[in-house]
C-alpha cells in the first residue's frame, strides 16, 4: 500500500471514504443507514471517536474523524469489521429485501476473491485516509463530504440530504447522528 494512503500520525484527525466491494448501493433503505448512523454513534460514545464530519451515500461513506485514544486504523477496523457483519446479517434475514440473492451473491463473491475474508466481503479493503493538516484541508473535506448528495444528483442543497453532517453544521440538528462541532 502506498505510503500516502497510511495513518501516520496517530493523534490526528482525518479523512477517510469506504466503499461497498463492486461500489454496490445499499444504502438505499433506512435499516441500513440506521446500522451504519448506530455503529457511528457508537464509536463515538464508547471507543473515542471524534466525528467532525460525515457523509453517508447509497454505496459508501465519507468520514472525518479523529481517534481520541491514539488508534485510527483499530477504530476504522473496528467499524468495518462490524458493520460489515451487522448489515449482512441484515440482508440475509430480511424477506423484504428484493435483491438479497444478488447482493448475498456479490458479496460472497468479492469474499473469494479476497486472502484475508472468509466467506463474504461487504466493505473494499482500503479507507484511503488523508490527514488533515489545517483548517483549509478541513474545510475542503467537509464541503467535499456536503456537496457529494448535491453532485451526485441527489439533492440539490446539501442540509436536504438526511445522512450528512450538512444538517449538523447548518441546522445544528443533531437527530440523525452527534458529531463533534468544538
Amino acid at each position: 500500500m502506498s505510503k500516502k494512503y497510511k495513518f501516520h500520525e496517530k493523534e490526528g484527525a482525518y479523512f477517510v471514504s469506504f466503499a461497498t466491494v463492486n461500489w454496490i448501493d445499499v444504502f438505499t433503505r433506512d435499516l441500513y443507514f440506521a446500522i451504519m448512523n448506530e455503529s457511528l454513534d457508537h464509536c463515538r460514545k464508547n471507543k473515542g471517536m471524534e466525528i467532525y464530519g460525515y457523509c453517508i451515500m447509497p454505496s459508501h461513506v465519507h468520514l472525518i474523524f479523529r481517534s481520541a485514544l491514539g488508534d485510527p486504523s483499530g477504530l476504522m477496523r473496528d467499524l468495518k469489521g462490524f458493520t460489515s457483519r451487522k448489515i449482512l446479517k441484515t440482508i440475509q434475514d430480511n424477506p423484504q429485501e428484493s435483491r438479497r440473492e444478488w447482493m448475498l451473491w456479490m458479496f460472497e463473491r468479492a469474499g473469494k476473491k479476497s486472502s484475508n475474508v472468509k466467506e463474504k466481503q461487504f466493505w473494499q479493503q482500503n479507507n484511503q485516509p488523508i490527514e488533515i493538516w489545517s483548517l483549509k484541508v478541513f474545510e475542503q473535506k467537509l464541503n467535499y463530504n456536503h456537496n457529494n448528495p448535491v453532485q451526485a444528483g441527489f439533492v440539490t442543497d446539501p442540509t436536504d440530504w438526511k445522512y450528512s453532517s450538512a444538517r449538523n453544521y447548518s441546522n445544528n440538528d443533531h437527530t440523525v447522528l452527534e458529531i463533534d462541532l468544538n
